[in-house]
């Protein structure tokens, strides 16, 4: 799976919220939200599902997870 910080902006790339995606789970958003940050995995039924979607997102939005990394530096 990607990283975390790129599963949200793959998701956003679709133009989906956590909501949207949580419903398609049948979990709940702070359950999804988890799951894109890392804090959490999600359990069997849906790793190998959420996982398949973030490799569709990932081939059909290829602009998300190549190029240039996303400057992190702080603003200051």
């Amino acid at each position: 799976m990607p990283p975390p910080e790129t599963r949200a902006r793959l998701r956003k790339a679709d133009g989906l919220t956590q909501e949207e995606v949580a419903g398609v789970f049948g979990v709940t958003r702070v359950a999804f939200h988890r799951w894109e940050t890392g804090l959490a995995k999600p359990r069997r039924r849906h790793l190998e599902a959420y996982a398949r979607l973030l490799k569709g997102w990932a081939d059909k939005h290829p602009e998300v997870t190549s190029g240039p990394e996303v400057n992190t530096r702080e603003a200051g």
